[in-house]
């Protein structure tokens, strides 16, 4: 079966739930939830891919809104990875909004599962969806690959919108830090020498930080905010602290850099006498790793579905962030996609202006065309199953 005969079965089957994706991606965008509180939506979803035929678990991994849907029996398994966590904040009301599209990521996740449900038996391989809670807060799929949940998926597909199409995404290794300093309180003026300033404990890190970065690699990133400075300015401050993330292009890189950073917190408690604790607010989340046996097949059915990628390696090095996805990545194969609009609206990810976007007729457009893309993917690695083995091998060499 060649790139062609995938393509048109794909299409076809894809045509048969048009109406029904679409609807799937209003009604996620029109019930937006907080990370760990997607009640309505995961059950929306789970309940949907049941009636498609897909034995279904729900909750799932220790997670109430997590759930995990397959389809056969035998077989490679495919995952497309759903998220459906909203973000607070937009418009007048402070309401909740699907400002990063994930309305959108569930829909064409679950749209690419049942495509390829209709044609699994002819392609012999198994088909999930895993529904991951919490992308933009905690990172559950972090916490799911601990659990195991990825070990058995011989490759996982998940597609987000951007500004432009991409099939070389960059995410980041991060970890999170909070260094907190307990000083000692006096009076600024009357007493200045009894006291032990636990801001400058903060403004003294922040300062080795900067000389810090001088002699890391380019791709490394810094930053925080002081989360606590003192209460009153005629009070020598005794408690004070920050939030730092620190990235990299690789986890191995960064695990060298995180001990580097705590050091010169551990310095700038020495220099002024505040006791420091050290806390790990997040989870950490490692980077993607794109393989280019998956590259090239993103590439192909982009292409053939009228989306052809715009970014370079180089463009996508210099606007990466970080995602959970990349803790999958290390798992097992990822195809990690972003797609962009082709309208007069252009998807900036968090900004209000992408509530307009996520459910119009653009975002609907790449959504059918990514749902054939990804399943057509996901069917050529079925029928020509030596692909999995070289996406597998060029996994570990990249490990």
């Amino acid at each position: 079966m060649n790139r062609k005969e995938v393509q048109k079965m794909v299409k076809e089957a894809e045509r048969s739930y048009a109406a029904e994706f679409e609807e799937v991606n209003s009604f996620i965008f029109r019930h937006p939830e907080l990370g760990l509180e997607e009640y309505v939506s995961s059950k929306y979803l789970a309940d949907f891919l049941e009636k498609k035929g897909f034995s279904v678990e729900y909750p799932y991994a220790g997670f109430d809104t997590a759930f995990r849907a397959e389809y056969g029996t035998k077989g490679p398994l495919f995952a497309f990875l759903a998220e459906y966590d909203a973000l607070p904040g937009y418009g007048k009301e402070k309401k909740n909004g699907h400002a990063c599209g994930h309305n959108w990521i569930a829909s064409t996740a679950v749209g690419a599962a049942v495509v390829l449900a209709k044609l699994a038996d002819r392609a012999g391989c198994r088909v999930g969806l895993i529904g991951t809670p919490a992308e933009e807060t905690y990172g559950t799929k972090v916490e799911m690959v601990r659990r195991g949940v990825f070990d058995d998926v011989d490759a996982a597909f998940q597609a987000h919108l951007s500004h432009a199409t991409s099939t070389c995404s960059v995410a980041l290794a991060m970890d999170a830090r909070i260094f907190e300093y307990r000083g000692k309180a006096s009076h600024s003026a009357g007493a200045p020498w009894s006291g032990i300033n636990a801001l400058d404990g903060v403004q003294l890190l922040y300062a080795g930080i900067n000389a810090l970065r001088q002699h890391v690699k380019p791709d490394v990133r810094i930053h925080g905010i002081v989360t606590e400075g003192g209460q009153a300015a005629n009070i020598v401050p005794d408690k004070a602290s920050c939030l730092f993330y620190i990235r990299s292009e690789t986890r191995s890189y960064l695990d060298t850099v995180i001990p580097r950073v705590e050091n010169v917190a551990k310095g700038a408690a020495l220099m002024t006498g505040a006791r420091l604790k050290i806390k790990n607010p997040e989870l950490p989340m490692d980077n993607l790793i794109n393989l280019p046996v998956l590259q090239e097949l993103a590439d192909a059915y982009f292409k053939d579905n009228g989306m052809t990628p715009t970014v370079t390696p180089e463009m996508a090095a210099q606007a990466a962030g970080s995602t959970d996805v990349g803790n999958v990545s290390h798992a097992c194969p990822t195809a990690y996609v972003e797609v962009g609009l082709d309208g007069k609206g252009v998807f900036y990810a968090h900004e209000e202006s992408a509530l307009k976007l996520v459910d119009g007729p653009e975002a609907r457009k790449k959504m059918h065309q990514t749902i054939c893309a990804m399943a057509g993917m996901a069917m050529d690695l079925a029928v020509r199953p030596e692909q999995i083995e070289t996406a597998k091998k060029q996994l570990q060499d990249r490990k």
